[in-house]
């Protein structure tokens, strides 16, 4: 059997990442296409039995239309507080198409502190717990209004790692508008190939990633 070829068809627990490149257009502004059709994939598995959360970026985009705006701010507070508007607009987006699948959503944001604290850690691992136990597809972001350089995750390649880990997850998939992992940068080596499986994290995956 091809080793690359991998069956999911048992995991059960499954955290969805999706990228804001992947879920907006190039004007910035949200792919409502994109995002309809992530919804019905994702609420095809809720109905099959498996327990889906789904770490979504897009904040930030979802907040240019309503301010009139036709590009991200560069100052800090101006990112937050684009990114407060936006927070309630993709959530709106995201419950509006779930709904019309006959899914409920809630919403929770998250900092690093919520991993590295004790009780916040048990605190977000008992709330995301009890929202699969009631059917609720948990809708996860980085908290980007108040997160502070200390307190921030980064990226939500790490968040949804990070949520993985709060829930015990059988899969993590990451949806991204790069084709996989290279041997080396494809914009700038022609001759880079991606690589299908990583058997090993080790320096050398480290270095190219």
């Amino acid at each position: 059997m091809n080793s690359t070829v991998r069956d999911f068809g048992q995991k059960k627990r499954i955290v969805v990442k999706v990228g804001s490149s992947t879920i907006s257009h190039a004007t910035g502004k949200l792919n409502y296409r994109r995002m309809e059709h992530l919804v019905r994939e994702l609420a095809d598995l809720q109905n099959q039995g498996k327990e889906m959360l789904l770490v979504s970026s897009g904040a930030t985009n979802a907040g240019l239309a309503p301010l009139h705006l036709d590009h991200r701010p560069r100052s800090i507070r101006e990112k937050q507080a684009l990114a407060a508007v936006g927070q309630g607009v993709l959530m709106h987006t995201y419950e509006r198409f779930f709904r019309e699948y006959g899914q409920v959503v809630g919403q929770v944001l998250l900092t690093r502190m919520d991993s590295q604290d004790r009780s916040k850690f048990m605190n977000s691992r008992n709330a995301l717990l009890t929202m699969l136990d009631m059917g609720v597809i948990p809708i996860i972001n980085e908290n980007d209004v108040v997160a502070v350089d200390e307190y921030k995750i980064g990226d939500n390649d790490t968040l949804s790692a990070m949520v993985s880990g709060l829930v015990d997850a059988d899969l993590l998939i990451l949806l991204s508008d790069i084709d996989g992992l290279y041997t080396a940068n494809p914009r700038t080596h022609a001759d880079a190939r991606i690589i299908p499986v990583v058997e090993n994290i080790d320096k050398h995956i480290y270095d190219i990633a």
